[in-house]
């Protein structure tokens, strides 16, 4: 199991990400409405950073969910952070087969080859 701080840096990064991601803007986008530079978001994103407080209620006004939101972790995340890095990697490839699949399937019905 990974340490304290390191597990809370990896569910705020996959919660701001997630986030962002489903409300479909770039992390240059969320930076600037963040009021953060490009570099911070994507550091934090790739856990090799953590944020102050006022810069958590930045992200989360920017992203429209309560701060403590962004340090709740859920269920995929928990699962890949218990998860052995044989698991993970097993994991891995089946999302990556799943997005293949699925885009496959998608340019398959709008006829594009």
């Amino acid at each position: 199991m990974n340490s304290g701080p390191e597990k809370l840096r990896k569910i705020l990064s996959a919660n701001i990400k997630n986030r962002r991601k489903a409300l479909g803007i770039s992390q240059e986008k969320l930076a600037e409405t963040a009021g953060l530079s490009a570099q911070t978001i994507n550091d934090i994103e790739g856990c090799r950073m953590w944020v102050s407080d006022k810069s958590i209620v930045k992200l989360a006004e920017s992203l429209k969910v309560e701060a403590y939101q962004l340090l709740i972790p859920n269920i995929e995340i928990e699962r890949e952070l218990a998860a052995s890095p044989a698991e993970t990697l097993v994991a891995l490839r089946q999302n990556i087969k799943k997005n293949i699949d699925e885009e496959f399937e998608s340019v398959l019905k709008k006829g594009i080859y």
